[in-house]
């Protein structure tokens, strides 16, 4: 979403201007052509050589001290999006109320491109009702605002005002320059591997990590939907995702249910196929011998969710098997009236459960198999939901 995009990162004079770095190194992976833009006091925290080598462009400082006679002017012009990580109460007051004294101040008011501020700051300022009403007021002008975490301070206090991640500041730049293919769009993603209790401490599980779920479910984000993320694991939450914690297959079901009736499901989570058909209420003890577990198949949510199914709605599921993957898939596509199989074989090297990366095929009904090889979960997610958006035009929109 961001490959080709210009954006302009302007970087102030707060201790959390340290994450400035990784919100660069970032922009820059994700192919965007960053130019950093730093005030004097961002200098008195982080070097401008550290930038200047990961940005596409050396670090700009000063109205003056350049080759352009108006550089706010050219930056302003010529940016997709200005992002400002972090932004300092000064910097917000400057920009609420139009006053222009740097570089990035003159480029905030000079650009006609969207811009996106990333607070942080002592939670006294936070919470100050001038530093409240600025954050209202550029809101209302169209700012975006990634609002800041709770957590550890400068000084070690605890409290809101901590800049959020580099991960979330990127995911909105995404949302901001992505495709809004998807804006009023309701989808629910599951993720991760159900828990079946065998007693009070141990449970049959599955070696799911949840990040293709929880990468699916911030593409779709990005792209203007509104996202339910039904989830067994404890990942950070993707920017604007509702995350509902559930850890049994029954859990997960009732979860699903409560909110089945939405335009596109993807069960990327791994269920467990079966469970203990009586946990032991306490702790099974080795001294009392070799246990009898009876075990019974967990409820086919796919499998229901595919019988109930409406029409305009897209179902997607996920086959992780290690040997015939493709007649798997195409079994599981057909049985369970899905759109859409997303089909890993979880032994191969790098794909599959605990990565960062994955290699999947793509399985539609009529349609040949389309092979994505190896790479990131996100840009894997990215394949899924361009999928996703072509199916639903074909069918002509949830309506159809």
């Amino acid at each position: 979403m961001l490959a080709g995009k210009r954006i302009v990162l302007g970087v102030t004079g707060g201790i959390a201007a340290y994450k400035a770095i990784e919100v660069c190194r970032r922009l820059v992976d994700a192919g965007a052509h960053v130019v950093p833009v730093m005030t004097a006091a961002a200098e008195r925290f982080v070097g401008r050589t550290t930038f200047s080598a990961l940005a596409s462009e050396p670090v700009q400082t000063g109205l003056w001290d350049g080759p352009t006679p108006i550089p706010h002017t050219r930056l302003g012009q010529e940016a997709d999006l200005v992002v400002v990580a972090p932004a300092t109460a000064r910097l917000i007051s400057a920009y609420a109320t139009g006053l222009a004294t740097d570089l990035l101040t003159n480029t905030l008011l000079a650009t006609r491109a969207p811009v996106l501020i990333c607070p942080a700051m002592h939670t006294e300022m936070w919470e100050h009702p001038a530093v409240t009403e600025n954050i209202a007021t550029l809101r209302r002008r169209g700012v975006h605002v990634v609002e800041p975490a709770v957590g550890r301070l400068a000084g070690g206090d605890v409290g809101a005002g901590r800049l959020a991640e580099p991960a979330d500041i990127v995911a909105a730049a995404e949302r901001i320059l992505g495709p809004a293919d998807l804006v009023g769009v309701s989808v629910l993603v599951t993720a991760g591997g159900t828990r079946e209790p065998i007693d009070a401490v141990r449970v049959i599980a599955n070696r799911s990590s949840g990040k293709q779920g929880y990468a699916i479910a911030a593409e779709a984000a990005a792209r203007g939907a509104r996202v339910v993320l039904v989830s067994t694991v404890d990942l950070p939450a993707p920017t604007g995702v509702e995350v509902r914690a559930v850890e049994t297959a029954e859990q997960m079901q009732e979860a699903i249910a409560a909110r089945a009736d939405v335009d596109v499901v993807v069960m990327a989570a791994a269920v467990a196929d079966f469970r203990p058909k009586q946990a032991a209420a306490g702790k099974l003890k080795k001294h009392d011998g070799t246990p009898d577990i009876v075990l019974e198949p967990t409820p086919d949510i796919l499998a229901g969710l595919g019988a109930a199914k409406r029409a305009g709605q897209v179902l997607v599921g996920f086959a992780a098997e290690t040997d015939d993957l493709l007649a798997n898939a195409a079994a599981k596509l057909a049985a369970k009236r899905l759109d859409l199989v997303v089909a890993n074989d979880v032994s191969a090297p790098g794909a599959g459960f605990g990565h960062d990366t994955n290699a999947v095929v793509l399985l539609r009904p009529g349609a040949e198999p389309s092979t994505v090889p190896l790479r990131e979960k996100r840009a894997i997610a990215a394949v899924v939901v361009d999928a996703i958006v072509d199916i639903r035009a074909a069918a002509g929109g949830p309506d159809n």
